[in-house]
């Protein structure tokens, strides 16, 4: 037999003779290969006690080993360097294994199976060549040149640092981790190799420990009927199936698809194969025949995560039995494909019950995990991201808002028709689209349905749609009368003094043009003057922020605001470490009066002052009881006192503690536990129990409360800031298509509010939409304002 080392040349290491041009050899081998590499058996940590080196045939014909050997050069060979041969006997039948043991160490725990073929060669773990020869005689070559040359050689792998290799090495191995192939031969070690655990196969089947042969399977038997696979866990064999989708980039592999189903709903028929960091070699169009270990993959801890996991094969090994083959037709997504409900309710850990796809969104997706679906004409609800994603409708008539998105409308009514889009199309080939809520993916997209943490069950396209724009612009609010106070609230997005100009600027011309420079702005998310980056440096001040914000607003053709605010203890508010976050107050001097009184501190609480039959506050501004427990890693709320036209306005600014903590609505718990509801809700009686000391000092007085409250309108937090009537949700006062102020994964939602003691004279409130809906963001918020006149 020939050489078979491929048409590209070896590289050798410093002081040997390296070819200058890759050289022509033999087409890469169909038959008999090096299959795993394992040079750490007996090492410190290893489970193992031997090296060994397994060969596999991806053949068709048995293949007779006799006369043959397996040899081992070190990684940086010298010009003494021997290589060492441990002789074979028998044959290795089509696609099965044959284990050659090699070196046993000190350490250890796990013998090999029995294996096929026993030498004695002590491998690195890290770095080495091994070659497969047709001969007992040791080889001679160490140069490039002299390799390439040797008829003898069948198959080699070089892995990690080794200077002898198929154009670039495998993967670097280590005590715990071998080489393996992933697929056919192709003549380049890198692509036809992953590290990974290591699973030594004999001729028998047997594993390591006494571990039983590979379990024949099909793609619906691993899927089953349930969200973990009935054989998690175990080594399959003989999975078949055509290539449908490659992931050439990050947690890198290959979906493929059984074109002959098994007519459950339940079980998917699609199943992606995990190659680590290599980019396996297969196209869409091969029939496979796969072998590894079936794993559920959790993007976090399995023993506590509260997402749901993706079934896959790990350490595989394939044969490509063909080529050019029709890719099984996509599962086409219409608006009554997906079921309305998303759980069943209360369905507490769901990843054992049986799966109902006629009944539930989230049993549905799972029912097709790892199949291509394809969605025509899809509407966008949730804007292209930082990390190159979109969410579409396959619902657009479920709760449509009046600018194209999908409103969140309450606890047990999530939108099942939102759909995380992706792509596998590498940008370099199709920049990812650019989209806004409310534009449209147009004609088709498809691709196999994957889940993640983010968003849940995820269309990973590698069939992209056009867009087509839905011609949503950002939204200018009036001006306010003269006789009108006009009050906003805008989170800004860990503003610090370190960031660049253009945020400064695009918040600026957000307030001057969008909102109409208002008389008030509450502010959130204000961090100090170095922000993050000054993580445990003791500074809390943010007179540089403010600045930068107010002169940025003053270039845009605004007011010369003025600020109000109070620095927090260092790493007491929450937020990014280092940040400092705080609330704060911009107004515009030249239509209201802020009333300073000294003495608001960090600590210093205040307090409501009833004098000559009118209330004030102690301190303005002040902070509302920041000893409360109910702060405790979170942004305190800060009152202030102003007056407008003679008439005093108590404004407190909020930013509530974050959803931080909480199980996701399309995670294995049903109902999730919203468990960050709890702090909200103390946090929402301290504030109502500070504008009930103003009101029963003053029932008339004008209080407006203000901020992130980081909750919906339906909330608890909410519902205990508007029992009895004393306080006003604004935001319930709008349409329902217009009630939202932030997109999250796909859903418009509330988040911000503006609240009043009483419904003012002349109320005119309005979410003004310039930040969530679109790619282009100065915050991930939109803000909001109303217009009144006080009493």
């Amino acid at each position: 037999m020939t050489s078979r080392l491929g048409a590209l040349a070896f590289v050798a290491a410093a002081g040997i003779v390296v070819a200058g041009a890759p050289v022509a050899l033999a087409a890469p081998s169909a038959d008999a290969l090096i299959g795993e590499v394992y040079g750490g058996g007996g090492n410190s940590g290893a489970t193992l006690t031997s090296d060994f080196v397994e060969l596999t045939n991806v053949g068709g014909a048995a293949v007779s080993l006799d006369g043959w050997s397996v040899q081992y050069l070190p990684a940086s060979p010298s010009a003494t360097s021997k290589w060492q041969v441990t002789p074979l006997t028998g044959s290795v039948a089509p696609g099965a294994r044959y284990l050659v043991a090699e070196s046993t160490g000190s350490g250890g725990s796990v013998a090999l199976p029995t294996p096929d073929a026993t030498g004695g060669i002590a491998m690195a773990a890290g770095a080495g060549t091994v070659a497969l020869v047709h001969s007992t005689t040791a080889l001679t070559c160490i140069t490039t040149a002299d390799c390439a040359a040797d008829p003898s050689i069948h198959d080699l792998v070089g892995y990690g640092a080794a200077t002898v290799r198929e154009t670039d090495p495998a993967p670097a191995a280590s005590n715990t981790a071998s080489v393996s192939r992933t697929g056919a031969d192709t003549d380049d070690n890198a692509a036809d190799f992953t590290a990974g655990n290591p699973t030594p196969t004999n001729t028998k089947g047997e594993t390591a420990g006494g571990g039983t042969p590979p379990v024949a399977a099909k793609v619906h038997d691993i899927q089953g009927a349930t969200r973990i696979s009935p054989l998690n866990g175990e080594k399959v064999t003989g999975v078949t199936g055509t290539v449908t989708a490659i992931r050439s980039f990050g947690s890198r592999g290959f979906w493929f698809t059984d074109p002959h189903p098994d007519g459950d709903p339940r079980t998917s028929e699609g199943l992606f194969v995990y190659t680590g960091s290599t980019t396996p070699a297969v196209a869409p169009g091969d029939d496979v025949t796969v072998t590894g270990t079936v794993a559920e993959y959790y993007p976090d801890n399995p023993a506590t995560s509260v997402y749901q996991s993706t079934t896959e094969l790990t350490s595989a090994q394939w044969t490509v039995e063909s080529s050019g083959n029709p890719v099984p037709a996509p599962t086409v997504i219409t608006p009554n494909t997906v079921p309305d409900s998303l759980a069943p309710q209360p369905g507490g850990d769901v990843e054992s019950l049986p799966l109902e796809p006629a009944k539930y969104s989230l049993d549905f997706w799972e029912a097709h995990e790892g199949e291509t679906v394809s969605v025509s004409d899809a509407r966008v609800v949730g804007p292209t991201t930082e990390y190159s994603e979109l969410y579409l409708t396959t619902k657009p008539g479920q709760h449509p808002t009046r600018r194209g998105g999908t409103v969140y409308p309450g606890y047990g009514e999530p939108n099942t028709g939102v759909l995380k889009v992706e792509s596998l199309i590498p940008f370099s080939q199709r920049p990812f689209p650019v989209v806004n809520t409310g534009d449209e993916l147009t004609g088709l997209t498809s691709g196999p349905i994957e889940y993640d943490r983010y968003g849940g069950y995820t269309l990973q396209a590698n069939v992209l749609g056009g867009v087509q724009s839905g011609g949503i612009t950002k939204e200018v609010t009036r001006k306010q009368s003269p006789g009108e106070l006009a009050v906003a609230t805008y989170n800004v997005e860990n503003l610090s003094a370190v960031d660049g100009q253009e945020k400064f600027d695009q918040l600026a011309h957000g307030i001057v043009d969008n909102l109409s420079s208002p008389d008030i702005v509450t502010l959130e998310e204000i961090q100090d003057n170095n922000g993050a980056d000054g993580n445990g440096d003791g500074l809390v001040a943010a007179d540089q922020t403010l600045k930068r914000f107010t002169d940025a607003i003053a270039a845009a053709g605004g007011p010369r605001y003025q600020w109000r605010e109070i620095d927090p203890e260092e790493g007491k508010d929450g937020g990014q470490p280092g940040g400092n976050i705080r609330v704060g107050f911009l107004f515009n001097p030249a239509r209201v009066s802020f009333v300073d009184r000294s003495g608001g501190d960090a600590t210093t609480p205040v307090s409501v002052v009833k004098q000559h039959h009118q209330v004030h506050l102690s301190v303005s501004p002040g902070r509302i009881d920041p000893a409360n427990t109910a702060w405790e890693d979170s942004r305190k709320p800060l009152a202030g006192e102003f007056v407008f036209r003679g008439r005093t306005v108590f404004v407190i600014a909020n930013h509530f503690n974050s959803k931080g903590g909480d199980q996701p609505t399309h995670g294995r718990y049903q109902p999730p536990t919203r468990s960050s509801e709890l702090q909200r809700g103390e946090q929402a009686q301290v504030v109502r129990g500070f504008v009930d000391q103003l009101l029963t000092g003053d029932p008339h007085a004008n209080v407006i409360v203000a901020g992130d409250l980081n909750d919906y309108q339906f909330s608890p937090a909410l519902g205990t800031l508007t029992a009895g009537g004393k306080l006003t949700d604004l935001i319930g006062t709008l349409p329902v298509s217009e009630r939202y102020s932030y997109v999250y994964e796909g859903s418009s939602q509330v988040l911000d509010h503006i609240l009043t003691a009483q419904r003012p004279r002349g109320m005119d409130y309005d979410v003004v939409h310039i930040n969530a809906e679109f790619a282009t963001q100065a915050s991930d918020h939109d803000p909001q304002i109303v217009r009144f006149r006080p009493y």
